[in-house]
């Protein structure tokens, strides 16, 4: 695999210099960077910097080491799918899947993200700056995931547990067939999906929905939001609501 190795990066805590491992894709495969994400000294360079993606799918996968891995540009589907300690930040946009099935850790995307983002996430911490397509949170499981701009049509459907924060609008059928998962929104609401109603904003709520904000670098005032979630009709088969299941 060729990489760079010896380069510095500011770190964002203390103002020190740590040694930073740069992996060039146009050099070097996605098979031989995750490889080398895994291996038992990745853990000796915490920091490390993807040049040209250019569309790579999976793209810093099942992380399992508290690194730092900045993608310098455009990624495929799926990246960093499976992470469970790592912070990897991706400097464009993302393709399906992002942070898909994701355990712990961060993921932030600092563009657009496909369809599917957080999908089956059970923890961590998931940021779009930008719009997020088709199906955000499509059965989350415990992430929370912070949108910057608008979410696509079903998004959070079947969402079981976590935090869906949307500082623009969303699409059609918002928190489809919804478990115990939580949604903020701060735009327009398109439509509700099967079981997902408006729910009282109380001051635990803001409380919880600023925490979070902060924790994506949001400035929005929470006392803005609305929050959304399950009516709890679809828990048990009931006739009477046979049309909505």
């Amino acid at each position: 695999m060729a990489a760079l190795t010896g380069e510095s990066l500011d770190d964002a805590v203390g103002g020190m210099t740590v040694p930073v491992t740069v992996v060039d894709l146009a050099d070097s495969s996605v098979r031989d960077l995750n490889r080398a994400l895994h291996s038992p000294d990745a853990a000796r360079t915490t920091a490390w910097r993807v040049l040209n993606p250019r569309g790579a799918h999976s793209v810093a996968c099942g992380l399992a080491e508290e690194l730092a891995v900045d993608v310098e540009g455009h990624v495929g589907y799926y990246c960093a799918g499976m992470n469970q300690r790592a912070t990897v930040t991706v400097h464009g946009n993302a393709g399906t899947g992002v942070a898909e099935n994701m355990m712990s850790g961060a993921v932030r995307v600092h563009g657009n993200a496909s369809q599917s983002a957080g999908a089956t996430a059970h923890g961590g911490l998931l940021v779009v700056d930008g719009d997020a397509a088709a199906r955000c949170g499509i059965s989350m499981k415990g992430v929370d995931i912070v949108v910057g701009g608008n979410v696509g049509h079903m998004s959070a459907f079947m969402g079981q547990a976590g935090r869906l924060v949307v500082c623009g609008d969303t699409g059609d059928a918002l928190g489809d067939s919804l478990y115990e998962a939580r949604i903020y929104v701060k735009g327009t609401v398109k439509s509700l999906g099967a079981d997902c109603v408006e729910k009282e904003m109380r001051d635990e709520h803001v409380t919880e929905l600023a925490e979070l904000l902060k924790a994506a670098e949001r400035d929005e005032d929470p006392a803005g939001f609305r929050r959304y979630g399950s009516a709890r009709r679809l828990y048990h088969f009931k006739v009477d609501n046979s049309t909505a299941y």
